[in-house]
């Protein structure tokens, strides 16, 4: 108890509070920038930290990664182009509720759910983290090849379109995740003679491409009178600038269910923000009662990956903090930061550094109450740089864009490849095939492809192949789960169509 309180106190000193809110800042304002990944955000700081206490340097990092993570959705829903990747499904809903003069009130649910996912999972992080993370390590290339093959087989269920447009959609999304250089032979895929496409498709220049340049181009179909508007409207109504608290319960147990998963997917080594924020808006589409109101500008479309993939941020400390094993990259840039401070991570730091590591967690919530009431500056700022006319911001949207896929890895090649996904997604739109299973496609492809390599590779060094499998009780878990869940969607499918034909014969 003395070690907690001497921790807390530290946390609370002038210097980690203002480390936290310069993060924070720090966080929103470059999360906002297309192509500055809160992962970049939070290498760009760390050199600095060398010459800050623990409990000041650390904070100021996870707050900065926190901060980037909410600034990402700001762009994201009022002008389709989100800032990291982790924020491209907040677009679905976000964007069209910015359409519909309500963007104030998709920003403020946002930042609501972003802060109750990091409050979530920090919460998790500090009472659970040696139990989660022996649950993640049970998680092998099995484990990660089922969890993945199921959720790209539920995208047809959950696109929204007729299931043979998700399932194409689903694989072309597939085959862009394979180009470059296969894992195992270095070999060269679908390069087409490019060098630089031997490193593969960057994330940036396609999810800038497909979301960004596809809008401009289907915006600028509109007549030359209409571009001189205003890019997006704010309703003078005040229901339609917040989030009233009716609106906020029903989005609660969204929220809850999606820091959930959230959590989840951040104990598992390997597994980004990105895939959980898809995975918690697909989970959310699939369980709601009415899945038609998504991609029209529900609020729920907002709240479950925001949530999500905030959740992250606390749950990718949990394999660190108990054993030093670094959930993602974000989590291994913290992790060089901590032993830059001669602090190592596993299960023996509670013991050799308690009150530094009690200040890092009071601080997490600390970060989280900053990121509350400076998202709302955010929002406003924002609101008054989308009021210029759509002739003058959508120049300036191309130009960030370039700039964005350039800055990721320095190649001229990436802001080619952004100008031609965006004519491949207007392309895809004009002919109504979804989006979401094409962007989860080309993001678990690589995650399946390699586990899944190493399954076989596993698999094939053992006399009984097969019995490898289902002798790893958490695969065979997994897959009893998931057999459960295939059923229970395919029952719920049943019961919609015949409640539909019902509904068509009574109408009749």
């Amino acid at each position: 108890m003395d070690s907690i309180l001497a921790g807390v106190q530290l946390a609370l000193t002038w210097q980690s509070i203002g480390a936290v809110l310069i993060g924070i800042i720090a966080g929103q304002l470059l999360g906002a920038i297309p192509g500055l990944t809160a992962t970049m955000t939070v290498a760009l700081l760390i050199p600095y930290t060398y010459y800050l206490e623990p409990w000041v340097g650390i904070p100021m990092l996870i707050g900065m990664f926190k901060g980037s993570l909410f600034g990402s959705s700001i762009t994201a829903i009022l002008v389709k182009t989100p800032g990291t990747p982790a924020a491209a499904a907040t677009v679905l809903d976000g964007y069209p509720l910015a359409q519909q003069g309500k963007g104030e009130k998709a920003c403020k649910m946002a930042l609501y759910a972003s802060v109750f996912g990091d409050s979530f999972s920090d919460i998790v992080l500090i009472f659970g983290a040696a139990f989660l993370a022996s649950i993640a390590l049970n998680f092998g290339p099995a484990e990660y090849t089922l969890l993945v093959a199921f959720s790209l087989l539920t995208m047809g269920f959950v696109s929204g379109a007729k299931i043979w447009k998700g399932l194409f959609a689903m694989l072309l999304g597939m085959m862009l995740g394979i180009v470059g250089l296969d894992p195992v032979t270095a070999s060269p895929r679908m390069t087409m003679g490019f060098l630089e496409m031997e490193e593969g498709i960057g994330l940036i220049p396609m999810l800038i491409g497909f979301l960004a340049v596809a809008e401009v181009l289907r915006q600028m179909e509109y007549p030359r009178k209409q571009l001189a508007t205003s890019t997006v409207t704010f309703s003078a109504d005040p229901a339609d600038r917040r989030v009233s608290w009716a609106e906020f319960k029903s989005c609660l147990p969204v929220m809850i269910k999606s820091s959930s998963l959230g959590t989840a997917v951040g104990a598992l080594p390997g597994i980004s923000a990105t895939v959980a924020a898809f995975l918690a808006y697909n989970e959310a589409k699939r369980s709601s009662k009415t899945p038609e109101r998504f991609g029209k500008g529900a609020l729920e479309g907002v709240a479950a990956p925001e949530s999500a993939n905030n959740a992250v941020s606390g749950a990718n400390l949990i394999p660190l903090m108990a054993f030093g094993i670094p959930g993602d990259i974000a989590a291994a840039l913290i992790l060089s930061a901590l032993l830059i401070q001669g602090i190592t991570p596993g299960p023996v730091i509670f013991r050799d550094n308690p009150e530094p590591i009690y200040a890092i967690f009071t601080a997490l919530l600390l970060a989280n109450l900053c990121n509350l009431i400076l998202g709302h500056g955010l929002i406003k700022v924002a609101r008054k740089v989308v009021g210029v006319p759509k002739r003058i911001l959508f120049p300036v949207v191309l130009v960030i864009a370039a700039a964005g896929a350039y800055a990721m890895r320095g190649s001229v090649f990436d802001i080619q490849l952004v100008f031609l996904f965006g004519l491949l997604g207007w392309a895809l739109t004009k002919m109504a095939f979804p989006t979401v299973p094409l962007l989860i496609g080309f993001i678990l492809m690589p995650i399946l492809e390699y586990n899944l390599r190493i399954s076989m590779l596993i698999a094939g060094s053992v006399p009984n192949p097969l019995g490898y499998f289902f002798a790893r009780p958490a695969f065979v878990t997994l897959l009893a789960v998931m057999a459960l869940m295939v059923v229970l969607v395919f029952k719920r499918i049943l019961r919609d169509k015949q409640a539909a034909r019902a509904a068509g014969l009574g109408s009749g």
